[in-house]
């Protein structure tokens, strides 16, 4: 009898439910393989009212390369201006609070970048901006990890036809503070020059190899800032972000701002839009540049998900930038005497 209810009680404790267990969102972020992930929701409404922020409810499914599958209740909205405008399913943002049992809820709020159009697509594009944030996290820690994702999407309503295409989930802005022992600085107008100047010297010559005029410090546009939570009086630190309308991604749709247009025709073309600096303070930038530039290399030449037509030109467009940062006249140039004034 004793034997039997030792039996029994495995049996129940094998089908016993089990808290969720919670995703290290650290080492999520730190993985690279990629996740194969399910969103379903309500597509047909968030398409029809793509122009409003409003979070819809939805699951969100992901197997991992162990083969482990998880499987969330979360809400998304449709996020981004240009997107919502121009694009068929626009970036989301996608909340994991839904759920306090949820593996996933210290996630908090992410944002997704997927492709722009519908149907199947190579996802060049995605891909492509998913590397300009890995080249970013190689030059800096204060930089925002992503994820790369095989995403598809199916609508509850039926209305739509289902499709999968690349994605990838960005990390939180706090979680990244928290990584370098700093908070976000919010609400506070700083001009660029405000900033930290040696970070900011860095983000400059990265947003110029990528080719982005996209961001602005006071405006905090494609921008967010980070500062020690005990020290106010500390300059705070510029991590950039967004990356979609670029040259180093030279989507179809990229336009180039009014302002810009009698400097260059397109985003294929680079433009400083940093502040003057010394040629002292450029050459330790370029020396950390050229200390990275092999794996900056290698992350495009391995990507597995890149054609080689793509692998080419964005090697090229990259090799370009570093011809421009080793010539001393290049470098004065563009960014000591090209430097803005205002």
């Amino acid at each position: 009898m004793k034997k039997f209810f030792s039996l029994l009680f495995v049996g129940v404790a094998i089908y016993l439910p089990v808290a969720a267990q919670k995703i290290d969102r650290i080492k999520f972020f730190e993985e690279e393989s990629i996740v194969n992930a399910t969103l379903e929701m309500d597509l047909k409404d968030l398409l029809a009212k793509k122009a409003l922020e409003r979070f819809l409810p939805g699951t969100l499914t992901m197997t991992f390369k162990d083969g482990s599958t998880i499987k969330e209740k979360i809400s998304a909205s449709a996020r981004g201006n240009f997107r919502r405008e121009t694009c068929y399913m626009p970036g989301l943002k996608v909340n994991f609070r839904v759920d306090s049992t949820s593996s996933l809820t210290k996630f908090k709020e992410l944002k997704l970048s997927n492709g722009c159009s519908s149907g199947e697509d190579p996802g060049q594009l995605v891909i492509k901006e998913y590397l300009a944030y890995k080249i970013y996290n190689l030059l800096t820690d204060m930089s925002l990890r992503v994820r790369l994702m095989n995403l598809s999407f199916k609508d509850l309503s039926g209305k739509r036809k289902p499709y999968t295409q690349f994605a990838f989930l960005i990390e939180d802005v706090d979680h990244m503070a928290k990584r370098n022992k700093m908070i976000e600085v919010e609400g506070t107008p700083y001009n660029t020059e405000q900033t930290n100047r040696d970070q900011m010297t860095l983000v400059t010559l990265f947003e110029y190899l990528i080719g982005n005029t996209d961001w602005s410090v006071p405006a905090y546009h494609n921008v967010k800032l980070i500062g020690p939570k005990e020290d106010k009086s500390v300059r705070p630190y510029v991590v950039a972000y967004d990356f979609d309308i670029c040259g180093f991604v030279d989507p179809p749709y990229a336009t180039i701002d009014e302002q810009l247009q009698d400097k260059i025709s397109n985003v294929r073309e680079r433009l400083n839009r940093g502040f003057p600096r010394t040629m002292e303070e450029l050459k330790t930038a370029v020396k950390l540049f050229n200390e990275k530039k092999e794996k900056i290399i290698g992350l495009i030449k391995n990507n597995e998900y890149l054609t080689s037509k793509e692998k080419s030109r964005t090697v090229d467009y990259v090799e370009d930038f570093y011809k421009t940062i080793n010539s001393d006249r290049d470098l004065n140039r563009i960014f000591v005497e090209g430097g803005r004034t205002q």
